[in-house]
């Protein structure tokens, strides 16, 4: 059986608004997150994640009202994160809800909440966000990773919204996710995030190629081709955009039948 591949709108939330910036900073205003939901749920949105961008770094919740309103609207999952600190927090949200909780800076600080998420809620509700930088200052214990102009490098975890490096391999990382009962990795390298220059193909393809679960790639959608290259080069399972949906550039439909007619399989 081929397994479909996923084409997901992000919204990145903050003060209960979508807004979009580039390397995660710059932010503009993007309208508001449940219209935008509807939009995408009429344009065969696989999924939609909404994640609250400053509450980890503002310490606080995630916005439960805004999730409430969007899973009255909309028939099509929906993951929620940002500020997702304990059980508690995951309850509260999948109660509002939410399909699935998607977990980062919380992950890294304490990794057993990642099983205790699984034992309580299921795997196939626990997305563990992982967001990396490059870091060319190679170590014998770091996995080195060639990119496209022939130097090499190890991906480092980055957390809060990309301002803190963890010293942790991303490869490792991914790999003890799963161990703990992710069932999914989304992935967004901070060298892409808002430059439209396309998904971060190094990293997706090493982490795809390293763990059995699904990979979202995420970061640096600007032409329907990295859709393509995202799943081709990069072996992702789904592919996550924000701005080229949010402004307009293109509909998830036009994503879809452009990946289908270069024989991805799609559900359209």
């Amino acid at each position: 059986m081929v397994l479909t591949k996923r084409i997901i709108p992000c919204l990145d939330l903050k003060d209960g608004r979508v807004v979009k910036g580039t390397h995660f900073v710059g932010l503009r205003d993007a309208g508001d997150p449940v219209a935008l939901a509807q939009r995408y749920n009429e344009q065969g949105a696989d999924e939609v994640v909404f994640l609250d961008i400053t509450a980890t770094r503002e310490n606080r919740g995630t916005i439960v009202d805004v999730v409430q309103r969007a899973a009255d609207e909309l028939f099509l999952p929906l993951t929620v994160g940002g500020g997702i600190r304990t059980l508690d927090d995951m309850k509260q949200i999948l109660r509002a809800g939410a399909d699935k909780v998607s977990i980062n800076s919380s992950a890294v600080a304490d990794p057993e909440l990642i099983l205790r998420g699984a034992e309580r809620f299921g795997t196939q509700c626990i997305v563990v966000a992982v967001d990396v930088r490059r870091n060319y200052e190679m170590t014998p214990e770091k996995t080195p990773i060639a990119l496209p102009d022939g130097r090499e490098c190890w991906y480092e975890v980055v957390t809060h919204g990309g301002s803190k490096p963890t010293g942790l391999d991303a490869i490792a990382w991914a790999g003890e996710v799963e161990e703990r009962g992710a069932g999914e990795i989304l992935l967004t390298s901070m060298e892409t995030d808002g430059t439209k220059e396309g998904f971060d193909i190094p990293v997706t393809r090493a982490i795809s190629a390293a763990v059995g679960i699904p990979v979202i790639a995420s970061g640096g959608v600007g032409t329907l081709d990295h859709f393509y290259d995202g799943f081709t080069e990069g072996k992702a399972d789904a592919c996550l955009a924000a701005s080229v949906f949010h402004y307009g550039e293109y509909t998830i439909r036009q994503v879809k039948e452009y990946l289908a007619g270069r024989g991805i399989p799609v559900r359209l």
